[in-house]
């Protein structure tokens, strides 16, 4: 295959991410919207919004187990991510939310990082073929992130009833 066959099919599939992406952030936002002040529900849309990365990649014919270190990266970084941010909150207001979110994101990006650096090592022992691209890297993100997002508001929202 030549440079010139080589960059255009790095093009078409950087073009179909970034559509796939767009798709999947109006969803979220959209559901993030109009869910956002009915608490006991946020949680399992999250989730629910989830599955829709199943979608793309069924649609994308990508196996789920070649984006299993970037859902458990995205699992780390927002389920822990939220709670920096909720303590942040609730003790200093707006700003502590925000200094909670960088910070936490920080430390949150860091642990992530180990753990889908740790799945990326298993899956290679155990030889099952690990071909990470922009579009299946990006579902697999935005799939853990959701997953983490879902299971923190809702446990967060248990754990407000008592």
């Amino acid at each position: 295959m030549g440079k010139g066959m080589e960059k255009n099919s790095v093009n078409e599939n950087m073009l179909q991410a970034t559509i796939s992406f767009a798709i999947f952030a109006i969803l979220i936002i959209g559901g993030g919207a109009y869910f956002v002040f009915n608490k006991p529900l946020i949680g399992p849309v999250f989730l629910g919004l989830s599955l829709v990365g199943l979608i793309f990649l069924k649609f994308f014919k990508i196996k789920i187990r070649s984006v299993y270190p970037d859902i458990i990266f995205g699992i780390v970084d927002n389920g822990i991510l939220l709670f920096g941010v909720i303590l942040g909150g609730t003790y200093a207001g707006i700003g502590g939310a925000i200094i909670g979110g960088a910070a936490g994101n920080a430390i949150t990006d860091g642990l992530g990082g180990l753990s889908e650096g740790y799945m990326a090592e298993i899956l290679r022992k155990k030889r099952i073929k690990n071909e990470r691209t922009s579009l299946s890297t990006m579902i697999g993100k935005m799939m853990g992130c959701l997953i983490g997002a879902g299971v923190g508001l809702s446990l967060i929202w248990l754990i407000s009833l008592f």
